[in-house]
């Protein structure tokens, strides 16, 4: 009925999209023991760092010192978020498997986030695929608010498929559709990732997840059902982008441990280990004191109310 897969892909944006809406930076070191904490669950592709301007976000500013002391398994791969052409260039200088470089899919968006337009943006892209291919990096383009913005509202397929193409062009090797306000739906997302999979065969097509209004689970099996490649998921569901209204334990990704306790659930194998993310997860928000949005941590598996003592 669904057309899901038995396998789903989960790239996990915690430590670079979570750990940027955390005011106190967590310290180097303890990133770099949850690299090795990731890699121990199961996750073979994990987004370490941002190479945006340490002033604008101070909480990643160490980049450079994580990359260069993370564990290296060879079936695991890293990959750290650009800005523009200047992230690309210090990202180069690491060792890395991938950049993400990020394109809203309209002008409002693209001036808040990055202060310039989404052409503007776009024009820089021919520079970051040199930059990437000559440092032997993959290229991910991140088609932020991909079916909503809210300086515009919802966003158009051409207006998508204008920075997806440009991606093509350059010969990237995937895209991600982001659902960067959390105010998506799985019919928008079905029908948005069908497309770009029938019209761009030629790129791997992925999905970054927030869960504002909580449709991310229904979004997650939408992406599926459409044949997605892969899903981004925050340990914890941190991250977010924390200028938009709200209160912050809605604001984030879709939590990590409730994306697995979902495919778990269903029969869909991912790889990783749920226990050890929610152990990952639950100590971070301890350390952190962020608000808890996780359904897993908040009201456990059926496992632990089977278990559960009743009187």
């Amino acid at each position: 009925m669904w057309n899901l897969p038995d396998r789903a892909r989960i790239v996990e944006v915690g430590l670079r999209d979570g750990l940027q809406a955390i005011e106190e930076p967590v310290p180097t070191d303890r990133k770099i023991d949850m690299v090795a904490d990731m890699i121990d669950a199961g996750f073979k592709e994990i987004e370490v760092a941002s190479f945006a301007h340490p002033k604008v976000l101070p909480q990643l500013a160490d980049a450079e010192e994580v990359l260069a002391n993370i564990p290296r398994p060879p079936d695991v791969r890293f990959r750290a978020l650009v800005p523009n052409a200047r992230g690309a260039q210090r990202a180069a200088e690491c060792e890395l498997d991938e950049l993400a470089f990020v394109i809203p899919a309209e002008n409002g968006m693209a001036r808040k986030n990055q202060g310039t337009t989404t052409a503007g943006l776009l024009d820089q892209l021919d520079e970051i695929r040199r930059v990437s291919r000559a440092s032997g990096q993959r290229l991910i383009v991140a088609v932020a608010c991909a079916f909503f913005s809210p300086c515009f509202g919802p966003v158009s397929k051409s207006a998508r498929d204008k920075v997806i193409q440009k991606a093509a062009d350059v010969g990237a090797d995937g895209v991600y559709l982001a659902t960067t306000t959390g105010e998506e739906n799985p019919l928008e997302v079905f029908a948005g990732i069908s497309e770009a999979k029938r019209d761009f065969s030629c790129l791997e097509i992925g999905t970054h997840l927030h869960n504002r209004n909580g449709f991310a689970p229904a979004n997650a099996l939408a992406a599926l059902s459409a044949g997605v490649d892969w899903i981004e998921s925050s340990v914890a569901g941190l991250g977010g982008d924390m200028w938009f209204p709200g209160d912050p334990t809605v604001l984030g990704n879709m939590a990590t441990e409730d994306l697995i306790h979902l495919l778990d659930g269903m029969g869909i194998s991912t790889g990783i280990d749920l226990q050890r993310v929610r152990h990952i997860s639950e100590s971070l928000i301890e350390e952190t004191k962020f608000p808890v949005s996780s359904f897993v941590s908040r009201g456990g598996t059926r496992e632990d109310l089977a278990n559960a003592t009743w009187d």
